[in-house]
């Protein structure tokens, strides 16, 4: 049965695997990065608008039938 690494040895073997791997990764631009992050804003602020209108609407409509009864 062959015995496993010492705990030492085996961080260091990983640590060397996250390193190869990192050497991998494409890394996104500069601009690409500002690119998305404008998306993302503009997505989130779409959301925020549609879903506190709904909000405001239902809101109003529950008020508006609860008075009327």
């Amino acid at each position: 049965m062959a015995e496993k690494a010492g705990l030492p040895k085996r961080t260091s073997r990983y640590l060397r695997e996250v390193r190869q791997e990192i050497k991998k990764v494409t890394w996104p631009s500069k601009e690409e990065i500002i690119s998305s992050t404008i998306v993302v804003l503009v997505t989130v602020a779409f959301f925020v608008l549609l879903i506190g209108g709904l909000d405001f609407v239902f809101a109003k409509l529950v008020r508006f039938i609860a008075f009327t009864q």
